[in-house]
């Protein structure tokens, strides 16, 4: 975190980001002054609502953040930034979106959770665009020109207002993660009584376990003997908000449609109390830990890994194994886990997996055949660039045997 004092100093020149949060209404011109080295502006949790047209000066400029502020339109001067590659305008009081706001280099535009109720047709005119965070707005279609979106893999476009499904994203050839539910299209009546409805006095929380966009995911115990579950569980409480994802609602529901697998987080009963939303779960054991990192910046899409991390080629193939079978089961259960990563995996030291975190989870029951088949086929390229990335980490001397070479004609 950088302050207005030392920019207007001069200390900050020639620094490539640039983050400042001082409850600022209105642009400090003195940003300018970054213009020969600025890439990463983040101007997140301000009172901000325009950019001036000097904003445009910042030739270097490759990502710009301004979530948490006052806009109520998307700047057109973004427009204007020739190397602008990554906007986020995530929980502002967007409205309008104007045809040229949108740079030409566009590859990763995060909206959510804004007032937005149409894009414009030049959205799928960024032939570069990757990402697509959409969610938590107020949409009633789509651009149909998002067809031409040919390198678009990931959308979110959950918690809108779209009434028809949007099949001008279905033969989209690299599409392979995708969130739509909480849309009305979405809504049948569908009772999911998998795990009973437990008080939220049945527990006590303990220490945290993790959080995430939708919520956050405690050790605790019960507070009276419960001899049909394990004494020590895991408990996720919703936060009750749309999340980049979506409803935490939709969330609970995902899981409950999903069932039981071996290597998914089992869910043992629920709350859904006035103002307390609540998924009761297993505690994982602790000799399990993450298989991956999330995407980062330069990466986009795909999944990181601990510098030095690699795995023998037998790890991979069981972990892929497994991985398959999950993918199997919730394709029968009509359930798209729309964030199918390696950073969403638990592994242990025998390569066994546990796979959760079914935020951008939704179910597709409601589709018809051709739209479900489409749904799956995104599904499996998320699941071929799953295989994909853990190659990447394969071990050197691994990489010349048969069953590395058997993996990787499953993706090509």
């Amino acid at each position: 975190m950088h302050t207005l004092s030392q920019l207007k100093s001069g200390e900050l020149l020639g620094i490539q980001r640039l983050t400042l949060s001082e409850n600022l209404t209105s642009f400090p011109l003195e940003i300018l002054s970054l213009a020969d080295s600025l890439e990463i502006l983040d101007l997140s949790h301000n009172q901000l609502t325009s950019l001036p047209k000097e904003f445009s000066q910042l030739k270097k400029l490759k990502i710009v953040f301004a979530s948490n502020n006052c806009f109520e339109t998307l700047p057109e001067i973004l427009g204007q930034c020739e190397n602008l590659e990554m906007i986020g305008f995530k929980s502002n009081r967007i409205h309008k979106v104007p045809t040229n706001a949108l740079p030409k280099k566009l590859r990763w535009l995060i909206l959510t959770d804004n007032h937005i109720e149409s894009l414009p047709d030049s959205l799928g005119e960024r032939p570069r665009l990757q990402k697509l965070a959409l969610a938590g707005n107020r949409l009633k279609a789509l651009p149909l020109t998002l067809a031409q979106s040919s390198n678009l893999e990931l959308i979110r476009i959950s918690a809108n207002k779209l009434t028809e499904f949007p099949d001008q994203l279905l033969k989209l050839s690299k599409l392979a993660w995708f969130a739509f539910s909480g849309n009305p299209f979405c809504y049948s009546k569908l009772n999911i009584d998998s795990v009973p409805l437990l008080p939220a006095s049945s527990f006590v929380l303990h220490n945290v376990l993790g959080q995430g966009a939708s919520g956050i995911i405690s050790r605790a115990t019960w507070t009276k003997p419960q001899p049909t579950f394990p004494d020590e569980i895991a408990v996720k409480v919703f936060k009750g908000e749309v999340t980049s994802d979506g409803y935490p609602e939709d969330e609970l529901q995902a899981c409950l449609k999903t069932g039981n697998h071996q290597n998914i987080v089992r869910s043992l009963a629920q709350v859904n109390e006035a103002g307390y939303l609540a998924l009761i779960m297993n505690l994982i054991p602790d000799n399990y830990s993450n298989l991956g990192l999330p995407p980062c910046f330069k990466s986009c899409t795909r999944d990181t890994f601990l510098a030095g991390f690699t795995l023998k080629i037998e790890q991979i193939a069981k972990i892929v194994t497994q991985m398959e079978d999950v993918l199997k089961h919730l394709h029968t259960n009509q359930v798209c886990h729309g964030d199918l990563y390696a950073h969403n995996t638990l592994y242990d030291e025998n390569a066994n997996i546990i796979f959760g975190d079914f935020g951008a989870a939704s179910m597709y029951h409601m589709l018809t055949d051709e739209q479900s088949n489409a749904i799956k086929e995104i599904e499996r390229r998320a699941f071929h660039h799953f295989i994909d990335d853990l190659l990447s980490i394969c071990n050197e001397k691994d990489q010349q045997t048969l069953q590395f070479k058997m993996l990787k004609k499953m993706i090509h």
